[in-house]
């Protein structure tokens, strides 16, 4: 792993290592364990304060894994997840649940689905509260008025705190989760798909809705999704993730105008481009293969349309681009390939 992923800087928030993450597979009526779901297996990278870094790949990839276990939903199987807070350097992998409690105070998930997020026995108040209650902060008063600053510091209404969640749009749903999400305010938010379940008129929206908070409390986004159009403008780098392995990393300007990976290559592909007489494609056959039982050398190369036999026999290491400052590529052929970007039409 390079020195630049692996070594933390000073303008470092959150620093992943050899992160794994294995579900056992049970079989037989005593629940043997017969095998493991290698989900995450190997990742990782950095995260600069007050950056939005991407990461993205299909379905199945890990990228959600990756973000519960950050924020330890999921117990990683191996590696370690430094969080530089105030000085200090957090070791999130070995806390204990009360310790980490604390720390969620600074790390906070927002999740993707606006519909299944928000309890819909509890009124928006209580629900944007709820944080400062679990934690002990303020009094009732205290609470109530931070959620109705909250509400409108993301577009709504201080009245809305008496309303359920039934009553709102799928976008306004959206920012009530948002608007928990930094009733705490955290240093640290990871977003897991929080547009994808919206219209595109509103993912827009929710969008520089995001980037404006993250601008106004200097804030740290890891922004999960499967579609590369949608971190286009929001992430200043962008890591590309399948079968639970980094295949590259770029800043967005670079991974959109030069992708290195053919997987890169070909979830660029992917993107409508409404554009006359524009019918370039790169199709991705197949599906992704079963994490239980990965491919061997690199786990691309089974529907990768530049394979070799070496690809089929030897693990390609992330190795920094040469002539591209804090870019990494797991291939083989990276410096033979020229490989087509995405540019969009007017």
């Amino acid at each position: 792993m390079s020195e630049r992923i692996g070594a933390p800087t000073d303008s470092d928030i959150l620093v992943v290592r050899g992160l794994k993450k294995y579900f056992p597979i049970q079989k037989g009526i005593f629940r043997k364990v017969a095998g493991y779901t290698k989900a995450v297996d190997g990742v990782g990278f950095s995260l600069r304060k007050g950056e939005t870094v991407g990461l993205v790949g299909e379905s199945g990839s890990g990228k959600t894994t990756i973000g519960r276990c950050i924020v330890r939903l999921y117990q990683p199987t191996e590696g370690t997840i430094e969080f530089h807070s105030e000085g200090r350097t957090i070791d999130l992998v070995n806390l204990q649940r009360r310790e980490m409690q604390g720390v969620r105070r600074r790390i906070q998930m927002l999740f993707q689905d606006p519909f299944s997020s928000l309890n819909p026995r509890m009124n928006v108040g209580e629900i944007v509260r709820e944080p400062l209650v679990i934690h002990g902060l303020g009094s009732k008063d205290e609470q109530l008025d931070r959620a109705q600053q909250l509400l409108e510091l993301v577009g709504l209404s201080r009245d809305h705190v008496t309303k359920f969640p039934h009553q709102f749009s799928g976008g306004q749903r959206q920012r009530i989760g948002i608007a928990r999400a930094l009733s705490l305010n955290p240093e640290l938010v990871v977003c897991d798909e929080p547009v994808s379940a919206l219209d595109v008129s509103i993912q827009a929206q929710v969008l520089n809705l995001l980037a404006d908070l993250q601008k106004e409390m200097n804030l740290s986004y890891l922004f999960i999704a499967h579609d590369l159009s949608v971190v286009e403008y929001i992430s200043d780098r962008v890591i590309v993730i399948y079968l639970g392995r980094i295949m590259e990393i770029a800043s967005s300007d670079v991974i959109y105008k030069r992708p290195r990976h053919p997987y890169t290559e070909a979830l660029l592909a992917s993107i409508p481009k409404f554009e006359a007489g524009s019918s370039r494609r790169v199709v991705l056959e197949g599906n992704i293969p079963d994490p239980a039982d990965p491919p061997s050398g690199c786990v691309f190369h089974t529907r990768c349309r530049y394979v070799q036999e070496r690809c089929r026999r030897e693990v390609p290491e992330l190795r920094p681009v040469q002539e591209v400052p804090d870019s990494f590529v797991a291939c083989h052929r990276q410096a033979e390939l020229s490989l087509s970007g995405y540019h969009r039409g007017v």
